[in-house]
């Protein structure tokens, strides 16, 4: 395994540093840094410029539009947006359904639906979990009946990601019932247009309304947007999910929040407390290691090898750091962390609380939200179980 980045590779890097310098929006960037809110308009906004330039589909290859990196230069690139203060793209539509659509759909679907992602101007969302349908989630109940040429769906989506502006939407949908749940399950492509499809928002502890349910009621969705093979949706499944548990672990934007913690530390003077100091360094110890954990998925896939398997790891290791960057955030703070109005905050005012500093206004709503991390793509205790059977033996 070799871990040094080749003259190429460190070329590039400085390559996408300058473009993200030079294109990243400044007001956007000062939102990440600042853990504020984005809008709709912000994370699109971005998502367009990197679909201008090709970049969007960053992870494709160049038969699809892509640019054809390699998994070195995937890395360097998410890593150079992340430490710019670039907005983490919303991953439903290029990370998630378009290696689905490239791997198992058909020239049709390809055309149809692959330019929409590439260039940001469709929002996808994904219909997995359902209640009593998360973690185990052959045991989803959403039923879509073959109708001619068309499917009849009913049944409820939950915990659907910013779903309140999604146009699509992917959905695993149960299509018989016969032998084992795993195989009576479908891929299916539906416009969130659709007579029939109820949307409503779920308010989460930090005030947002960041999830969905989302109802089918009898609606019609065309057969020719089935993807593959009826009663094959699992199988497309797990590749997706495979996409989505390394997406989660976001290296990343932990080395970006590691420098936010630094910084929160020292303005609240607590950065010289050699305790507070040493959870800060294990922190940065677990970052390295995730970081070398990554770097060897992608030695792996530099070699040919499938590096997929171990997906979990990835994303039980990168949640739970997650969690603890976001508490130690407001450890450092103290009481000064609990105040919080997002509509204040968006209008330019984050409190005036006496030696308490601007940058913490944020950090009660982003601490309770990151409680999800260990839950949501499959919770830690299913991803140690598929590890410890598929890694392990």
């Amino acid at each position: 395994m070799d871990l040094a980045f080749t003259p190429e590779e460190l070329a590039f890097r400085d390559e996408i540093r300058t473009w993200v310098k030079d294109n990243l929006p400044a007001d956007i960037s000062q939102k990440v840094h600042a853990a504020m809110r984005l809008t709709r308009d912000d994370m699109q906004r971005w998502a367009k410029i990197l679909g201008k330039k090709g970049w969007l589909g960053w992870g494709w290859p160049t038969q699809f539009g892509g640019p054809g990196w390699t998994a070195v230069q995937k890395h360097l690139f998410e890593e150079e947006c992340a430490l710019a203060g670039a907005p983490r793209v919303v991953p439903f539509g290029p990370v998630m359904v378009a290696p689905v659509i490239m791997a198992f759909g058909n020239a049709e679907q390809q055309q149809r639906f692959l330019p929409g992602i590439a260039s940001g101007e469709v929002w996808w969302s994904q219909g997995y979990s359902e209640p009593g349908s998360g973690s185990d989630l052959a045991s989803l109940k959403t039923r879509a009946e073959r109708v001619g040429d068309k499917y009849i769906v009913n049944g409820q989506k939950t915990w659907t990601t910013l779903g309140q502006y999604g146009e699509w939407i992917f959905c695993l949908v149960r299509t018989s019932n016969e032998g084992k749940p795993q195989t009576g399950i479908s891929f299916l492509l539906i416009d969130m247009k659709s007579p029939g499809i109820t949307v409503r928002p779920i308010k989460l502890l930090d005030g947002e309304c960041e999830v969905n349910e989302v109802w089918f009621d009898n609606v019609e969705v065309p057969a020719k947007n089935l993807i593959g093979e009826e009663n094959k949706g699992w199988n497309y499944a797990k590749h997706l999910l495979a996409h989505e548990r390394t997406n989660i672990a976001d290296v990343n934007r932990a080395k970006r929040e590691l420098e936010r913690l630094k910084r929160i530390a020292k303005a609240e003077g607590v950065y010289d407390d050699l305790r507070f100091r040493d959870e800060i360094a294990k922190l940065e110890v677990d970052i390295v290691a995730l970081e070398m954990l990554v770097l060897r998925v992608l030695s792996a896939e530099k070699s040919g090898k499938n590096s997929l398997d171990i997906a979990g790891l990835l994303k039980i290791k990168g949640s739970e750091i997650q969690q603890r960057y976001t508490e130690l955030m407001m450890q450092a703070a103290g009481p000064f962390a609990l105040p919080y109005i997002f509509e204040a905050m968006d209008a330019g005012w984050q409190g005036n609380f006496p030696g308490g500093v601007v940058a913490n206004a944020p950090l009660a709503a982003n601490y309770f939200n990151m409680r999800k991390t260990t839950i949501y793509g499959g919770s830690n205790e299913v991803q140690r179980n598929i590890v410890a059977q598929t890694v392990l033996g």
